[in-house]
């Protein structure tokens, strides 16, 4: 994500992510009220209450988040009569992550305090037993690299020509399909062990439906116009074609009912709730053509230079600005087929 407060920074074009943590808040509210147990988490009165979110980024979306998160669980402590505990709220990111524009921005008078945790959170990042509420939103659709096998030119899933596996074949889905489920087999591993005994886990994950196809997401399908505009450029040669061939984006949407079969299989953590967010698509959906340009280059931009370099970057999304402008699809909010999963998830005490 392009850090900064730039005009194509990451906190200037994230309405989506801004959306998506919008629609979650009530069904966070209600689940902390219901489900967090905090005669247990409060048995030792002078440890702080401590809340991590999971692939922050830089914007104003994480402080939004956490602030709700920490207002829902002050009133659940005072509702029951006893003393608010201290916050203490750990920001992760990656360690290119734009950690001092975070840290700017963060409002004057909070209650709590706060860190911030470099490194992917596929691995450990925290002591055992030491968080009582870990949140994520719209990051565990990362992947933690790009599978090896769309790289490696003797592979039937080589993506050729490519640069997502939109539209791509069959061999090349299953690749970034297997990949993900490594990355939340290995989320989950390394989160259950930091999790304290009746703590709780708040998962936001962009998705698509069980009855829609990889092609018909129009996120997905964008990657795949970027893509094109790679290609077109190698065929005017400002970049080589094997240069397009060796960059894939490594973000995977996932269907509710793969997610499900991932988190079971796992087994070490018990699913409290999963449904797809409701109506979040008055925020999702972008029908403005600078909108719409200015979020996915936020979005890839750093992406793209770590391979290309800088010098592309400028007519790359001039090109993809006049194709978006001349489909009939991308621009229009009837065709958004995109949705948000929540999933509430708590260690499996049957282990």
């Amino acid at each position: 994500m392009n850090g900064g407060d730039g005009p194509n920074s990451y906190a200037q074009n994230s309405v989506y992510q801004r959306g998506i943590i919008e629609a979650a808040k009530v069904i966070i509210n209600e689940e902390i009220t219901l489900k967090l147990d905090i005669q247990k988490l409060s048995s030792v009165t002078s440890e702080p209450f401590r809340i991590a979110d999971l692939g922050c980024s830089c914007g104003p979306n994480t402080i939004l988040a956490i602030q709700n998160i920490v207002e829902a669980i002050d009133c659940k402590f005072q509702s029951h009569g006893l003393i608010s505990p201290e916050f203490h709220v750990f920001f992760n990111d990656q360690v290119t992550n734009d950690f001092n524009s975070l840290f700017a921005s963060l409002p004057v008078g909070r209650k709590y305090y706060v860190a911030g945790v470099p490194g992917s959170f596929y691995d450990r990042l925290f002591p055992k037993a030491s968080l009582h509420f870990i949140f994520s939103s719209c990051a565990l659709n990362i992947l933690s690299k790009v599978p090896k096998e769309v790289l490696d030119k003797t592979s039937p899933a080589w993506n050729k020509g490519s640069i997502h596996y939109t539209g791509a074949p069959k061999e090349v889905c299953k690749a970034y399909s297997n990949q993900f489920a490594r990355d939340i087999d290995s989320f989950l591993n390394a989160r259950v062990n930091e999790l304290v005994p009746g703590g709780l886990m708040a998962l936001v994950i962009p998705a698509l439906p069980d009855v829609v196809s990889h092609r018909q997401v129009t996120i997905g399908s964008e990657l795949e116009l970027v893509g094109s505009c790679l290609m077109d450029m190698a065929k005017m040669g400002i970049v080589s074609e094997a240069k397009v061939d060796a960059f894939n984006v490594p973000l995977y949407f996932t269907c509710p009912k793969e997610l499900r079969q991932i988190i079971e299989g796992n087994g070490c953590c018990s699913i409290e709730r999963m449904e797809i967010l409701s109506n979040p698509r008055h925020h999702i959906a972008m029908p403005d053509l600078r909108q719409r340009l200015l979020y996915m280059r936020a979005v890839l931009e750093m992406l793209i230079v770590k391979h290309f370099g800088t010098e592309i970057i400028d007519q790359l999304f001039e090109i993809y600005a006049r194709k978006l402008s001349e489909s009939p699809i991308f621009l229009n909010p009837e065709y958004q087929q995109s949705i948000a999963l929540f999933v509430l998830l708590k260690h499996n005490v049957n282990l």
